[in-house]
């Protein structure tokens, strides 16, 4: 302590400091608030939560065997102790249900870390590099983008027939491909931001430019585009599957189950319902938190009626 500093006066920085760091900590999860304020992100929010605490659950425990057949109990209907039914085959929808939101987990998980990393890493290429580059993976993604996602996952199925892993790598490659899009020219606009270039100038790596500046502002633009690819390997897996592209016979899943519900939909119309419900909410839940999500955490958005509409119509800018 030097001959100037007093106790009382340590004691009042020690104060602000204090308060500084509580206000940081608060303004780091405040987003949180703003989301859980928004009623679409109120119902993604809880969606979300339930699809996975269904799918932890599964994991461990469900009602009855998925695939246990019980003939003498077939078309049950909904009660004790079959809750939704059974099946042609005596099976507990319910269970099935369960066991398949356990597959949508995986694959929407595992499709979002796929495009992450590919959208990350092409937007970074193509905003970060010399010129030559730039404009090389620019022509790349726009062949890229030009496939439909259901077209790459049937491509790849008649190379290695069909898998869940099938559905991760295609629906991570197209929206991957549509992240970088979407993200190369954000990542543009804010790599000539003074707060970068002051970064620049202290002697912060590209990388940690990446890191610390770039990536952080242009995330309300890429969680959008995460949820939505999320969404997608949702429908994605339920589509493929009822085709017979998916999940295989043995793995449940909601497209399969559709599949094998849909023969039967005018003797037992509502069994249908019970898959076809939760590949909506599910698809529905993921795309309302992701734009929920954009609105709580753009720093540029005012948290008027009209932001989410704004959040909406905003087209990043097209850099060179």
């Amino acid at each position: 302590m030097s001959p100037s500093t007093t106790p009382a006066t340590k004691t009042a920085m020690d104060a602000v400091r204090a308060a500084s760091t509580s206000s940081r900590r608060r303004s780091r999860w405040a987003w949180l608030a703003r989301l859980w304020a928004l009623s679409t992100g109120r119902f993604g929010l809880i969606v979300v939560i339930v699809v996975a605490l269904t799918a932890l659950v599964a994991r461990f425990w469900t009602p009855f065997d998925p695939q246990q057949v019980d003939i003498a109990n077939r078309w049950a209907p909904p009660g004790w102790p079959h809750l939704l039914g059974t099946d042609a085959t005596g099976r507990d929808i319910l269970s099935l249900l369960m066991a398949g939101a356990r597959t949508t987990v995986f694959v929407a998980v595992g499709a979002g870390v796929v495009a992450t990393v590919i959208g990350i890493a092409l937007a970074a290429l193509g905003a970060l590099t010399v010129r030559w580059v730039r404009e090389s993976v620019a022509v790349l993604v726009d062949i890229l983008i030009a496939f439909p996602v259901l077209l790459i996952a049937m491509m790849i199925s008649a190379v290695w027939g069909g898998s869940l892993w099938v559905v991760i790598w295609a629906v991570g490659i197209g929206f991957g491909v549509n992240i970088a899009r979407v993200t190369r020219p954000e990542l543009r606009r804010v790599l000539h931001s003074d707060f970068v270039l002051a970064g620049r100038a202290s002697g912060l790596t590209p990388a940690q430019n990446l890191w610390r500046h770039l990536l952080p502002n242009v995330a309300p633009v890429f969680i959008v585009q995460l949820s939505w690819g999320m969404a997608v390997a949702v429908l994605a897996e339920a589509g493929l599957s009822y085709l017979g592209f998916g999940a295989p016979v043995t793995e449940p899943s909601w497209g399969l189950l559709l599949a094998q519900l849909q023969q039967f939909i005018q003797l037992h119309p509502l069994s249908v319902v019970w898959p076809g419900l939760a590949i909506t909410f599910t698809v529905l839940g993921l795309n309302l938190l992701g734009d929920a999500l954009r609105e709580a955490t753009d720093p540029t958005l005012s948290r008027s009626p009209f932001a989410t509409r704004r959040a909406r119509l905003h087209v990043p800018e097209v850099v060179a």
